[in-house]
């Protein structure tokens, strides 16, 4: 389970069984610019699947990638009219020949967030919890 929790301001606290992550907007959007925005966390998991997917693949395969840097730049000028662009470039480390870095490229699409960004009719239901007695 997640649990997110107002902290100060408009700062979030995310936390994921043991692990604490936090969010806020920037000051011009009326946070404190002290962590990541919600679409940072979000493009973040893109890369970090492609990353942790290349890294396994290669390892089962035993291909020579020694490490996988991810870049992100994201276009979302047009995200109200439901156009959300993400360019991922991928820094592939090794000992690599064209044709293993062409594998890793066809993979790194293979991720299951990409997939799931992709491919997926995600429903989300919100709903409110009881209210709690002060």
């Amino acid at each position: 389970m997640i649990r997110i929790t107002q902290e100060n301001g408009l700062r979030q606290r995310i936390s994921i069984g043991d692990h604490t992550l936090h969010s806020d907007v920037p000051q011009e959007l009326g946070g404190a610019g002290s962590a990541p925005e919600p679409h940072d966390l979000f493009d973040s998991a893109l890369g970090a699947c492609k990353a942790l997917t290349l890294a396994l693949y290669a390892r089962q395969k035993g291909l020579p990638l020694d490490s996988v840097d991810v870049s992100i730049s994201r276009d979302d000028s047009e995200e109200r009219q439901g156009n959300y662009q993400l360019i991922v470039t991928l820094g592939l480390n090794g000992a690599l020949d064209e044709n293993q870095r062409q594998q890793l490229l066809r993979v790194a699409d293979k991720c299951p967030v990409h997939k799931l960004m992709t491919t997926t009719d995600i429903q989300i239901t919100t709903q409110l919890s009881e209210p709690q007695d002060d």
